[in-house]
Parts: structure tokens; sequence; C-alpha cells
């Protein structure tokens, strides 16, 4: 029986009978994935980072320290970041397994170690699903985390309950884009990004994408997920800003013929940081997989240089080790 998206809404031009779409035309053709994948392995690519993988490791990891009180924020690497706000605590896609991938021995694997495992996490109210890629929805550290935190809230778009409710996750609440829900006194609300999904070869933009801003006692964080730059994206800043922190991602950029419609280079990072009302931001989405042509160091090196051409403070849009605390 052919497949009709459930959710389909003809009102919402993201909408579609057979899934979702992005708003933004889309950059790739027919064969460009076999291309892409071609050229990198002729040009063996990525290349590791100039002073190799363990010096890397060593200036861009540490152990998370997270106590188990106080407000603060902590990149636990790749796009996962844990926030505590007035006693509520929040986790974005959590993956802390060795491997993004279905398989256990193959799939992009690790390059920092996760700084800290699940059972170590201190209490956890709220998880904050962008996507289901492998790289962003772990089956491994999501199951955990709910066996941990019984009453835990998974906030996810549209498609993505179901999945949760076959591996055990009961607590799950699927939004759209634009729409909030009230958990213990958080507002979370899903926002556009401009992205995609696929968790096998047959489900393609069958569940929605996005990324989330949450609101607490005047505090508003936006964890923007995995996205292609787009002008778009301003609206994020307009609706609900002023943004306190926003977590944006500056990796798996390149080649840009390929990457451009999915993954934000660090120069449109700064862009986004500047056009949507943000106070600071947290460069995410690098440092731990290889999941395109840029090495590991160069998205913070590329960062600095946008910072300076478009005249943004470095302590406006910070990158840190991954386990590390967010500067206040």
């Amino acid at each position: 029986m052919p497949y009709r998206n459930p959710y389909f809404d003809p009102a919402k031009p993201h909408h579609t009978p057979d899934g979702f779409r992005n708003l933004e035309t889309d950059t790739r053709a027919k064969g460009d994935l076999q291309r892409w994948r071609r050229e990198r392995k002729e040009q063996g690519l990525p290349k590791p980072p100039q002073a190799g993988y363990a010096a890397f490791a060593e200036q861009w990891w540490t152990r998370a320290d997270i106590p188990a009180e106080g407000d603060g924020a902590w990149w636990l690497g790749h796009a996962c970041v844990l926030l505590r706000r007035g006693g509520q605590t929040v986790i974005t896609d959590p993956v802390l397994s060795h491997r993004a991938s279905p398989l256990s021995f193959a799939g992009p694997a690790r390059r920092t170690p996760a700084p800290v495992h699940v059972d170590e996490l201190p209490h956890i109210d709220v998880v904050m699903i962008s996507h289901n890629h492998y790289d962003h929805l772990d089956t491994r550290s999501v199951k955990r985390i709910a066996r941990r935190f019984p009453a835990c809230v998974f906030v996810v778009p549209l498609g993505l309950a179901p999945w949760m409710r076959r591996h055990g996750i009961e607590h799950a609440v699927e939004l759209d884009w634009w729409d909030g829900i009230d958990i213990d006194g958080g507002r979370f609300t899903l926002v556009p990004a401009r992205h995609w999904s696929a968790r096998t070869l047959s489900d393609r933009n069958r569940s929605l994408w996005g990324g989330w801003v949450w609101q607490r006692r005047g505090y508003t964080f936006w964890f923007a997920g995995d996205t292609g730059y787009s002008p778009n994206l301003a609206e994020v800043g307009k609706r609900l800003g002023p943004i306190d922190l926003a977590a944006l991602p500056i990796g798996a950029y390149s080649p840009r013929w390929f990457m451009q419609g999915q993954h934000t280079d660090p120069a449109q990072a700064v862009q986004l940081h500047r056009e949507s009302n943000v106070r600071k931001s947290l460069a995410i989405h690098w440092g731990v997989f290889e999941l395109a042509d840029d090495p590991l160091d160069e998205p913070p090196a590329l960062l600095a240089t946008a910072l300076r051409e478009q005249g943004v403070a470095e302590e406006a849009f910070v990158c840190i080790p991954v386990g590390a605390r967010v500067p206040e």
C-alpha cells in the first residue's frame, strides 16, 4: 500500500501527502550522494587534524563536571547540550554511545570520548530531540535515560512518538513547527530547521525535523538542531527572542556543493547569530564525528575568522571543549 502522511495538513506548506519538506529549494540533485562518496574516497577525505587525533582530543575534550544543583549549561559533544535553569534540567539530542550508527561495529565512531555516561548524568526532566538521524537520535542513550529517569518527558517532532513508544519510551510528546507545550513551568516550542529525516532506506522525510526553544523564568534557549542556513530562521528570534543562549551548528559543512542545504558552515552560523536576536551562541555539531569532508580542527579556526570578519566578539559566540561548561 502506498504511504500517505498521517499528519498531512494542506494548510501547512512544509507538509506533503508523502511526508514533510523544507520551505527552501532542495540543493541536491539525483546522483549527488554517489558523487560525494566517490570524490571523498578518491581524495582521502576527511583529513586528520593537523596535530593528529590524540592532540586534538587533548585540546578539545574534558571530563564533564556537572553538579546536582545550580544553573548552567554544558556541551556534551556533537549536538548534545545539558542545561539547568530554575530547577529544571533539559538535554538535547543525547548521543553518548561510541558510534552514530544502527550497528555497534560499523559507522561513524567518536574521535573524542563521551565526556559523561548516562549513569553519571544529573536528574533529567526533559529531552529535546531534533530529528531521527543516528548522530542525533541514539537508541541506546535515550532508552537508558528513560529507564534511569522514568518521569522524563521526550519532546519530539511530528512522526517520532511512535518510534519512542516502540522503544519503551512512553512519555513522548510530538509537535509541529511553531507548536509549543508547557512542562513543569518550562515552555518548549518546536521551530523550523532546514534539514531532512531518515532512519532507514524507506522512511525519508516521514517524520519532521526542527530546532527547539526552551523558555523558563525569563530565560530563553534556542537549540537549532541540524540545519542549513536560511534567512527564514531569523523568524525564531523575532517570534521568541531575545535569546539568551543559542546552540548553533558549525561542522559537517564540506563540500559546500553537497552540504549547503543541510548544514551551516561557521560563517553562516555567525550570520544566524547576528540575524536572530541572540545574546550568546555556543558552537555545536563539530569535534566528535567525522560526518563530512571538513577536518575536525577546521570549524573552530573558521569560526574565529568569521567572528572577526562579521564584527562579533569572541565571547558572544564561544567554542569550548567537549564536556566543558558554557561561560556565563
